[in-house]
């Protein structure tokens, strides 16, 4: 029987090997665009985690230049001619009497000061209500809206909800429920593209923040749910019935000592 020659065998497995090589070429372009895909779906995630991180810590010292919603309204209100801006002027925690906090507490939040960023039990009564046939209502913590109007827009998309959801946690992580709540008396909206406690307490009543009283904190509290459309200065028989329910509740939730707890904190 005819042997194969030495050197006709080493031809042979160095095509084979030649072959095993080229398959090894073809895979590992595929390996390397894998990994730089791999890097660079990395590096998105952490630029749109750390980017949003890095501006939340930032606002836990530094006021706020301007907010998602007061553009939104410079916007809406720019051809208008009776306009005079948003009004927003910062204002810091000690020189805001503490009736606007507890106020906006007891309209909006009243377990503010234990939840961590959502109400799960008014979010559960919420969607009771709504399998009963009953209109969907809000049951936003003021975490939320402060998340909302600093960093959003209106609406109720997923994709809202989901941004919503992701950047209270961080601002609950993040923030102190003092630090929230300055933040929210500051950039809320009191009036139809009037935003901050101080803007509306000086065009409601004439005074700074600091010397409202509270049958006036509870009244801008009052037209919290719409103030496009409540008036502060000109309160209809809702906004009266509502604040005298805000005061009430306010009386309930032990009045000044609840704010008073949360500059302990």
């Amino acid at each position: 029987m005819r042997t194969q020659p030495a050197q006709a065998r080493a031809g042979t497995g160095g095509r084979r090997r030649s072959g095993r090589d080229s398959r090894r070429g073809r895979r590992g372009p595929r390996r390397s665009w894998a990994q730089r895909l791999r890097r660079i779906g990395l590096a998105v995630g952490v630029v749109s985690l750390g980017g949003p991180l890095i501006v939340v810590l930032l606002l836990r010292w530094i006021p706020p230049p301007t907010t998602a919603f007061m553009l939104q309204s410079a916007q809406a209100h720019a051809e208008a001619p009776d306009w005079t801006g948003t009004g927003y002027r910062w204002t810091a925690w000690d020189d805001i009497a503490p009736f606007a906090g507890l106020a906006v507490i007891a309209a909006e939040d009243q377990r503010f000061p234990e939840h961590h960023g959502f109400d799960v039990d008014a979010i559960r009564a919420a969607l009771d209500d709504a399998m009963q046939g009953e209109r969907l209502r809000g049951a936003s913590t003021i975490s939320q809206q402060t998340v909302k109007n600093l960093f959003l827009w209106p609406g109720r998309s997923a994709v809202r909800k989901g941004l919503e959801a992701a950047l209270t946690l961080l601002l609950e992580l993040c923030w102190s429920k003092r630090r929230i709540l300055e933040v929210y008396l500051n950039i809320a909206e009191f009036g139809d593209g009037l935003f901050g406690v101080t803007a509306a307490s000086e065009r409601f009543f004439g005074k700074r923040p600091a010397d409202l009283g509270p049958d006036e904190a509870a009244r801008l509290a009052a037209v919290l749910p719409n103030p496009a459309r409540l008036r502060a200065d000109r309160p209809s028989r809702y906004v009266r019935a509502r604040q005298r329910w805000i005061r009430n509740q306010m009386d309930r939730l032990g009045g000044v000592a609840l704010i008073e707890a949360l500059e302990a904190r």
